[in-house]
């Protein structure tokens, strides 16, 4: 299983978010993520999620959350634990981004934004500022099959 950060960051009603749309064989093309990735050899989630951001926006977060574990599985892909974080508070300059178009993004306009089914699940926990979760994500190609919040399965409409 792979281990990889996920980090929403908050400012003024808006989250940062990489549109991806740079990379040819990426998995979340064309998808509003926010920035993350792989953690490397003994780094902590914390540690892994500081650096993944500072290197996709170039941004020095100061103030952070570690919100919960979502666990993936597919079909098509390596199963994954993606520890996932929001952040309000930062230093530095949006740089460019290798793998996408950074942009902020109202909250409210989200939705509309092309994403994985699955996000829509945590996205709504994090609004709700839901405590500490352990979410399960199964995929068959690009669609949600199975969700479990806390280990109880949810109905998926």
């Amino acid at each position: 299983m792979l281990n990889t950060t996920l980090c929403y960051v908050e400012r003024d009603g808006a989250w940062l978010l990489l549109h991806r749309v740079k990379k040819e064989n990426d998995l979340n093309r064309d998808k509003w993520i926010g920035p993350g990735g792989k953690l490397e050899e003994n780094e902590s989630p914390e540690e892994g999620m500081l650096r993944e951001v500072w290197e996709e926006t170039g941004l020095t977060l100061t103030s952070w959350r570690y919100r919960g574990v979502v666990t993936f599985v597919s079909d098509r892909w390596p199963g994954e634990y993606m520890h996932l974080f929001t952040a309000d508070a930062f230093t530095g300059e949006l740089r460019d981004c290798d793998e996408g178009t950074l942009e902020w993004v109202p909250k409210d306009l989200f939705a509309a934004l092309p994403q994985w089914e699955g996000d829509r699940i945590f996205l709504r926990l994090l609004e709700q500022d839901a405590p500490f979760f352990s979410l399960k994500l199964c995929y068959e190609g690009e669609r949600l099959s199975f969700a479990a919040l806390n280990g109880k399965a949810l109905e998926l409409s």
